[in-house]
């Protein structure tokens, strides 16, 4: 530990929170800034190895990597403060725009701009899964992984964009199989699935939505759309498809990550107390994971069974963020936002632009459209 007061670590974790837009990336660049380049707190090692820790983790990495320098610089009090700074700003402001959005009676310009962003959603769900095969096809290492590899991609895709429920399964039965393939030896505990609802709603709904929010995000936060958006919409019915949509904006075009979704879906669940809690359980696990686990983080990343894991685990998200395109499509309804989705498309995969701006031109589309 280096003794930063917690007074620095709360100003400067609360200043990323602040000005971290376009996630991960983005996130990743300004702790590199701030704990390697200009403070001198980690050596690039070190930091890299953060990086490759909570990559092994579920849950949004980005966050559980500003959980984890912050705990490396004042241990678990250093954790609570710089994790909470760098929520709290992006939940503030998201929580804000909820209301704004989830109004009884908007303007016409808002409801425009909402259904302009979330007309792009789609386009940006596709983008996260192109961006995230190379680093997963890095793994595979012989022909007989490929065909996996492939196999995992394809029922991640399948599940996502169709069975919902079982989506959650489908990642940890990939995980295991390549846990099985190359530690065979080792003993293999079989979780218990949660994927399936809960049977209450209110506030006990939303603590389990958010709950497999938190724990079971493998991949990034766009793994669990699609089983948010059945629990948000169908099961429970606190939203409409375009409500969700938009919330998937929100959680993209304010500081923060993409799990940040889920509190727009507590508010509409429930109104603030809703939309705090969704966070709070939400990121539980990623404050548990760094402050339980963090003396065997360091370790976790030469494991051959957690990396056999993240393997197969890490192939089928691929495969289910990319599968969470069509359900979210089809959550459209309006031509003109199709125009907007093949738009977005464009600018992010063909022009290979940001995905802020993306959403940005996308509601300002919407907007106008909606005042002519």
């Amino acid at each position: 530990m280096t003794g930063v007061g917690l007074g620095t670590i709360a100003r400067e974790w609360g200043r990323i929170g602040c000005i971290g837009f376009g996630g991960p990336p983005a996130h990743i660049s300004l702790l590199r800034d701030l704990c390697v380049t200009r403070r001198k707190w980690l050596d690039e090692e070190e930091f890299e190895h953060g990086i490759a820790a909570t990559n092994l983790l579920p849950g949004p990495a980005s966050t559980q990597l500003a959980i984890l320098c912050a705990w490396k610089l004042r241990g678990t009090a250093g954790a609570l403060v710089g994790g909470f700074c760098f929520i709290v700003p992006g939940l503030v402001v998201i929580l804000a725009l909820a209301a704004l959005f989830l109004a009884a009676d908007p303007p016409a310009w808002v409801t425009g701009a909402a259904a302009g962003a979330g007309a792009a959603v789609p386009a940006v769900a596709l983008h996260a899964a192109w961006g995230l095969v190379p680093g997963s096809w890095k793994r595979v290492v012989d022909r007989a992984a490929r065909v996996r590899w492939v196999a995992y991609l394809v029922a991640g895709a399948v599940a996502a964009a169709v069975t919902g429920p079982w989506l959650v399964l489908v990642l940890l039965v990939a995980g295991l199989v390549e846990v099985s393939v190359h530690a065979p030896s080792s003993r293999r505990a079989w979780p218990v699935v949660v994927a399936l609802p809960a049977t209450g709603g209110g506030l006990l709904g939303v603590a389990w939505v958010a709950a497999k929010v938190g724990a079971l995000s493998y991949g990034g936060g766009f793994v669990i759309i699609p089983l948010m958006q059945r629990d948000a919409v169908h099961t429970y019915g606190w939203m409409t498809d375009a409500q969700f949509l938009n919330a998937v904006a929100l959680g993209q075009i304010t500081p923060g990550p993409v799990v940040q979704t889920v509190a727009v879906v507590g508010f509409a669940a429930a109104g603030l107390v809703g939309g705090v809690l969704a966070s709070v359980v939400a990121f539980a696990p990623s404050f548990a994971f760094v402050i339980f686990g963090g003396p065997r983080l360091e370790r976790l990343r030469d494991n051959r069974k957690a990396q056999a894991f993240l393997t197969g685990a890490g192939a089928a998200a691929v495969g289910a963020i990319g599968g969470s395109t069509l359900p979210l499509a089809l959550s459209l309804h309006e031509p003109w936002q199709f125009a907007v989705l093949a738009g977005a498309v464009a600018w992010l995969l063909v022009l290979r632009r940001g995905v802020v701006s993306a959403l940005l031109t996308a509601g300002a589309v919407g907007a106008l459209i909606s005042l002519l």
